[in-house]
């Protein structure tokens, strides 16, 4: 089943009816509204469906439409005959209870097959209340919202009414609904509409129109239904309804409006990342109406030439960078909006230095405690990756120097890292990078480091490999062979291997080496397990461990003290130099664990997180932290302290949408979770490193003894089969939600080959009914799912790739 398209056509107008309460006469109004329509627009089509329905058929609302708005073409598409809620009334009907997911697909199957290709009005009507639960029990709040259908809201004029109104509009605003008027009953006694018309007007903007009640019901059949059209025949040409509808009208060509010109103005006005515009014309500026799930609601008209039946003028998009790696609870997540609205609510922001709330508390103790690491014990709080991973430079800088007495301040200070690695684009963190495209035309950049090459891993003709550069083939050797990616990451049984011998002692030699020539340096800063923007590399997680380990046994070769491992008593206390992970792409789940090192069987001194951390919904920042660190900036002296930090430091929204985001992936990663499927996906074997087999500074900092094995959301069927495709594909990994292909391409590879742009273009092609949003990092295509992403859009994501790749 193809992702649901949004409700946008032309000459179509779609406007969705929702109740403030249940009895507030939803149907009423929408009967009133068709006949309007049929008398303003005399040559168009009206249309009426109820999605849901309960109750006798013969009671039903399409029975009442049928009866006082006979020009009007109504359908229900599911029909329970039991008075009761939905979700009740389709449990006891024991026919097959259609998921959200196809109960908007037959929406829109109807809206696409019968009403869209003729100029009109249709009216979608909901059950009962905003939050009246659907068949499948989910509020229709969150079912129907990402159809992204302008609504008409009816408020409820009865004792009680005002607040349940205003609950209403709240809770649907909430939720993205573009609330475009809200209709009324005109009740003498309490009067809302007087209330209602000044809070929506007056603080929103949103007018109220109302009508007169309808007659009371007679015993008399024939009585009450003279009485019903007469009340419709006034009603229906009171030139309020007439002035609801012609704005309604309004509201929908200048929408369309403002898409068809959006590129134009955008690729005026607007200053892109990562992009040369002079490449870039409005053509290809994706105009986004809207996101709810994996998918972008992208604004795509008709090619001029097709004269068979028009889709929507939105096509879904799968957002496959997951939003710049953000993206892991799906857009327009209502949990996480909640989230976000009651800590705006209950604090706004408030001043963070000397002060705490229970929001930054809180997920400092859930992220302490989740990482499982009793190095850490401290958080500090920024914006975003890279002031994190900035901060954590300083840390471990200042500790450096403050251990080895170098004094605060030092200039000559540098790190060690890997080739390729990336840190963000602050100042700070470009310089933790050596010189690439990144960086090599920013004036103020100065590389300050010493960058390791090293082995990569990438599935070849169906094998696992680990490939080592040319570079180094004279210390390392041939690299390995391997038949399974989880053989790769069981470094309890490589740790043994000769290759993880010709590691260490290629590490010592060139930590010597740079000994000799009296360079300092102050921290190891790395990426775990992957290096992200430099180009989705898969770092042989033994030889990450293995720079871990020897940095941390080479007091002597940093340090003018000529300290030694052996010295320290606590073993979380740091030795050689501070350990620095940048997790701010690979942790928290985006690789199937809480922690991407937990991989490598070693853990940081300082541990930096973001993207994932809030689900995609707002920035945020924390950088983790030792004690050992954090005491290198205990003093009398102010001037000593972490001197640091921003305005919305620990921004309660973040922090409360982080605590909520967080906790939902626990949740899904707990036994009988969301990804089960995922982790039987076809990926076996163990990679867990036993507290027996670690070194010395690692029993007290043990891997998590419960961790799954390696698994990805793509199949390994699926990634073998690509990696077979060696006219096209040099390598390809997946590994948690991350899918990266090597593209076989005749330029040079790295961020400036254009070697993946046509399977890139091929994605975003895609077909009919959706296609693919993707980035890529020169001849490296990456594809990302979101933690919710499901098994069938895996499937079909799957499938489009092979597709392509023919």
């Amino acid at each position: 089943m193809a992702p649901v398209r949004s409700l946008l056509w032309r000459s179509l107008r779609v406007h969705q009816i929702y109740g403030a309460n249940t009895d507030v006469g939803k149907t009423i109004f929408a009967t009133l509204l068709c006949n309007a329509t049929t008398k303003i627009w005399k040559n168009e089509k009206t249309s009426f469906l109820k999605p849901v329905s309960t109750g006798p058929a013969d009671e039903a609302d399409s029975c009442h439409i049928a009866k006082y708005a006979p020009s009007t073409t109504n359908s229900t598409l599911i029909q329970y005959d039991i008075p009761a809620s939905p979700h009740l009334a389709a449990k006891a009907s024991g026919k097959v209870i259609p998921s959200d997911h196809a109960l908007l697909q037959r929406v829109y199957d109807h809206v696409f097959s019968h009403l869209a290709q003729v100029p009109g009005w249709l009216f979608l009507e909901t059950a009962g209340g905003v939050h009246s639960p659907g068949p499948s029990g989910t509020s229709q709040a969150d079912i129907y919202a990402p159809l992204r259908v302008p609504v008409i809201l009816i408020g409820d004029s009865k004792l009680g009414g005002i607040s349940q109104t205003i609950a209403a509009f709240e809770s649907l605003k909430l939720r993205g609904y573009n609330i475009q008027t809200v209709l009324l009953f005109q009740e003498a006694q309490y009067e809302n509409y007087r209330y209602l018309t000044d809070h929506f007007c007056g603080e929103h903007g949103i007018p109220v129109t109302t009508v007169p009640q309808p007659p009371p019901r007679h015993e008399n059949k024939q009585q009450e239904e003279a009485a019903m059209n007469e009340y419709y025949s006034i009603a229906s040409s009171d030139p309020a309804i007439h002035g609801v509808l012609q704005n309604l009208d309004q509201h929908h060509q200048d929408r369309i409006s403002r898409l068809e010109t959006m590129a134009h103005v955008a690729h005026k006005h607007i200053w892109y990342p990562f992009t040369q515009q002079k490449q870039l014309p409005p053509g290809k500026i994706s105009i986004i109406d809207s996101a709810h799930g994996d998918y972008f609601q992208v604004f795509t008209p008709p090619n001029k030439d097709v004269t068979a039946p028009k889709h929507s003028l939105l096509r879904p998009a799968f957002d496959g960078s997951a939003s710049w790696w953000t993206q892991g609870l799906g857009h327009a997540n209502s949990r996480l909006s909640l989230a976000a609205s009651y800590a705006a609510g209950h604090y706004g922001h408030v001043m963070f230095a000397e002060a705490i709330h229970e929001p930054a508390l809180a997920l400092a103790e859930l992220l302490l405690q989740g990482m499982r690491n009793p190095r850490l014990t401290r958080i500090f709080y920024t914006d975003n990756g890279s002031t994190g991973c900035e901060v954590a430079i300083k840390m471990a800088l200042r500790a450096s120097c403050v251990r080895y007495g170098w004094g605060a301040g030092n200039k000559d200070l540098g790190i060690i890292g890997l080739k390729g690695s990336y840190h963000g684009d602050t100042i700070g963190a470009m310089d933790c990078a050596e010189p690439n495209v990144f960086n090599e035309k920013t004036e103020w950049y100065k590389g300050r480091g010493f960058w390791f090459d090293y082995p990569t891993v990438s599935c070849v003709d169906g094998k696992w490999l680990v490939e080592v550069p040319d570079s180094l083939r004279e210390h390392l050797g041939e690299g390995a062979e391997f038949d399974a990616l989880a053989q790769v990451f069981d470094l309890q049984a490589r740790k043994n291997d000769e290759l993880c011998r010709r590691y260490e002692g290629y590490i010592e030699s060139v930590l010597r080496d740079l000994q000799h020539s009296k360079r300092k340096f102050g921290a190891l800063v790395l990426e775990p397990v992957v290096l992200g923007a430099g180009g989705m590399i898969l770092v042989d997680p033994l030889f990450q461990s293995s720079l871990v380990n020897v940095v941390r046994r080479s007091a002597h070769l940093f340090g003018d003290s000529g300290q030694t491992t052996s010295g320290a008593v606590d073993p979380n206390v740091w030795t050689g130099l501070p350990v620095v992970f940048d997790e701010v792409f690979t942790g928290l789940y985006r690789l199937g664990r809480f922690s991407a090192a937990s991989f490598l069987g070693v853990q940081p001194d300082i541990s930096v997180h973001a993207k994932l951390l809030t689900g995609g919904l707002v920035p945020l920042c924390a950088t983790l932290a030792s004690e050992s660190i954090f005491s290198a900036f205990e003093s009398s002296d102010k001037s000593d302290a972490l001197l640091h930090g921003h305005s919305y430091t620990a921004h309660p929204v973040g922090c409360q949408v982080a605590l909520e985001s967080v906790r939902e992936m626990q949740r899904m990663d707990c036994g009988g979770g969301s990804w089960d499927w995922a982790k039987a996906n076809g990926w076996t074997g163990s990679m867990l490193m036993h507290e027996s087999d670690m070194g010395s500074t690692q029993k007290n900092n043990p891997v998590n003894d419960d961790q799954p094995a390696v698994w990805s959301m793509w199949s390994r069927e699926f990634v073998e089969s690509l990696s077979r495709r060696t006219t096209r594909v040099t390598g390809v990994w997946a590994l948690g939600s991350v899918l990266a292909i090597n593209v076989h391409g005749e330029d040079e590879a790295g961020y400036k080959s254009q070697a993946a742009a046509a399977l890139q273009a091929r994605l975003r092609e895609g077909n009919d009914h959706w296609n693919v949003h993707s980035r890529v990092l020169g001849n490296m295509l990456y594809i990302m799912a979101s933690q919710k992403s499901s098994r069938e859009d895996i499937k079909r994501l799957q499938n489009l790739f092979l597709e392509s790749l023919e």
